[in-house]
């Protein structure tokens, strides 16, 4: 009999292209989850109305953000990779949630904070309440695990208070959610321009993104901050040196990463003989996932079949937590 595995759910928002520090800081964890655990992955496309877009390249991204995920390894097969919208018990579990959520509490999360400077003109009730619809995207398939960076986990506190809430109200019907990287530090990507990690959404010529054509990832590598390289042996990088090095350990052989230690502790390192041998390396990581995501984006009926089976798979699951959600609330009558 086979042991019953635990549950995984996580979501994309299609927004932006995918980059190295997604793979590297998420994907690739995704990829191992799915062989271990049972896997909902869903495309937040709800999420994305809290800021405006233009809904007429909405079909685009998300397609962009099935595509990406599929070529960089998740098996539409082992997991539910679904569209938010597409499985409607996620709203009707958000209604309830919303009643179990204080505005006071919204009020004080750090990213609605930080979105009402950034957009002072968009605060909307969506937006106050994204925590609330995150909580209802994982409880509707009551997951214990939930792979989420540091910005989102003063959300996943939240949703452990509705968890708590509910069951104190209503009887136990959710576990806990709780954050989960294989217990592994989360690996963050520097941006090539020596500050901080790479962004969707800031200086894109320091961002390598998946989607990026050979002679762009040569470009962007290129202009990699460095310096005229030790003057003493064995001294210790500069972070911005330290850097390249780390970009290098992603892609590149233990033979390779040796070679330029060496001749970096030797006072013999050319930096831009370091820059050609990263750029071919990522050049070399990065083209077959571009090309099998342009392959994936040709075939729009494989993608429609894609989210219908997620959604399928996602429904199963929805639909019986809704059921136990609407006996325990008294929506028995």
């Amino acid at each position: 009999m086979n042991k019953k595995k635990e549950i995984v759910m996580s979501g994309i928002r299609p927004t932006g292209f995918l980059h190295l520090g997604n793979y590297f800081g998420a994907i690739r964890n995704y990829v191992k989850m799915q062989e271990e655990y049972d896997c909902y992955f869903m495309v937040a496309d709800l999420h994305s109305l809290t800021t405006h877009p233009d809904t007429k390249q909405l079909k685009d991204n998300v397609h962009r953000v099935l595509a990406e995920n599929i070529a960089c390894g998740l098996n539409p097969d082992k997991v539910a990779l679904y569209c938010q919208s597409q499985v409607k018990e996620t709203s009707e579990l958000y209604l309830y949630l919303n009643m179990l959520a204080y505005t006071g509490e919204l009020e004080k999360t750090v990213t609605f904070k930080d979105k009402v400077r950034q957009s002072p003109d968009n605060i909307n009730a969506g937006l106050l309440t994204y925590p609330v619809l995150m909580a209802a995207d994982i409880l509707l398939h009551r997951a214990k695990f939930v792979p989420v960076g540091k910005d989102q986990e003063q959300h996943l506190e939240m949703a452990r208070t509705y968890v708590n809430r509910f069951n104190h109200r209503y009887g136990e019907v959710f576990p806990e959610p709780f954050a989960f990287n294989y217990n592994q530090e989360l690996v963050k990507v520097p941006s090539l321009d020596g500050t901080g990690k790479m962004s969707k959404s800031e200086n894109q010529m320091a961002t390598l993104f998946l989607a990026d054509e050979d002679d762009m990832i040569r470009k962007k590598v290129m202009k990699t901050k460095t310096d005229e390289g030790p003057k003493e042996m064995n001294s210790p990088k500069p972070g911005y040196i330290e850097n390249v090095f780390s970009l290098m350990k992603l892609v590149s052989t233990e033979e390779v990463i040796s070679k330029f230690e060496a001749d970096y502790n030797n006072c013999t390192i050319r930096y831009g003989d370091m820059k050609k041998q990263l750029a071919e390396d990522m050049v070399q990581f990065i083209a077959p996932v571009r090309i099998k995501i342009k392959e994936i984006l040709d075939d729009e009926k494989y993608l429609k079949e894609v989210m219908e089976k997620g959604a399928a798979k996602a429904g199963v699951s929805a639909k019986a937590t809704m059921q136990l959600v609407r006996e325990a609330i008294g929506f028995n009558y």
